[in-house]
């Protein structure tokens, strides 16, 4: 059997091992890839030991996914990251950021849906958001485990985190729901 060599020309490459040509990324490949990048990133520069950082870690993923779940209805990049250097990260804080980040965005969602009565709104809107919030956890929580450091304070914390920000939706569900009336029955 003969293997024949592949020359090169000094034009482009051809064969198998030619390098095909770069495709323009769409804005969820994009943000994807930002996410990729930073959990790498995160990886080499933080000891994921403590809690505090872990809890960076969930936000960003949190952030990710609540993105990519908004860009169908207001558009890629619908939340801006915080940025991470000096932020309060514990549980609290890192619920209330996420809440804020995320609620902030229904008036436009009003906006694009003003069809619907707003206690509708309200809850399309929490629907969409939740799920991006479920997802979000569900991949700090994957990376953390698959690193070995989802465990005692981490995980008390990441759940504390996820509880407040369930907390804080029905809050924030509560502030449109309709006034009930009032019957006496007389």
């Amino acid at each position: 059997m003969a293997i024949t060599p592949i020359h090169h020309s000094g034009g482009a490459a051809a064969g198998p091992l030619a390098k095909p040509e770069a495709k323009p990324m769409t804005p969820q490949q994009e943000a994807k890839a930002v996410h990729n990048r930073q959990i790498l990133e995160a990886q080499e520069s933080l000891s994921l030991r403590s809690g505090n950082q872990s809890l960076q870690l969930t936000l960003r993923a949190a952030i990710d996914a609540i993105n990519e779940h908004l860009a169908p209805e207001i558009g890629p990049n619908a939340i801006e990251r915080a940025q991470e250097t000096g932020l309060d990260v514990s549980p609290e804080a890192t619920a209330e950021r996420i809440v804020s980040l995320t609620t902030g965005m229904f008036s436009r969602y009003q906006d694009i849906h003003g069809e619907m009565d707003t206690s509708t709104q309200a809850q399309n809107f929490v629907d969409i958001i939740r799920g991006g919030i479920e997802q979000g956890f569900a991949e700090a929580r994957e990376i953390l485990d698959g690193l070995g450091v989802l465990e005692g304070d981490i995980a008390t914390n990441i759940d504390r985190t996820f509880s407040l920000v369930e907390e804080g939706l029905q809050s924030f569900l509560e502030r449109f729901k309709p006034a009930e009336v009032a019957t006496d029955g007389a």
